[in-house]
């Protein structure tokens, strides 16, 4: 049996979310929702099943006005983070680019802080 939930969303994610059904061709919004909810669910199986040392790239993106709270992460973890390289996009956005190497609980308390902050707009992790 599905339980039904409520949420609340800002006007600016609704038309985008609209925008995105249209162009997936799902049928409703609640459909979109599951397949998000499924994606997000997918990556974070992936992250929980590392183990041992490893090494990554995680992506970011954010507001420009948001640098300070993505250096705040940096600094908790920078003894597993090698490089980055920080790019201005369009917009007012700007693209993070993290190459980490260390022990995998440390990668995923890292992954964690940046996919909970609210001043992250997107967070992925990649690993080899």
């Amino acid at each position: 049996m599905a339980e039904i939930i409520s949420m609340s969303l800002s006007n600016e994610t609704l038309q985008e979310l609209d925008s995105m059904q249209k162009s997936l061709g799902f049928s409703g919004r609640s459909e979109t929702i599951r397949a998000g909810i499924k994606s997000l669910l997918a990556e974070h199986k992936g992250i929980s099943a590392l183990k041992g040392n490893i090494d990554a790239v995680m992506l970011v993106i954010h507001e420009d006005r948001h640098t300070q709270g993505v250096a705040e992460i940096r600094h908790e973890h920078s003894s597993i983070i090698k490089t980055q390289i920080h790019n201005h996009l369009e917009n007012d956005k700007c693209l993070e680019i993290f190459v980490v190497s260390g022990n995998a609980e440390k990668i995923k308390a890292l992954a964690n802080d940046f996919l909970k902050s609210k001043k992250i707009e997107y967070s992925r992790v990649i690993v080899p």
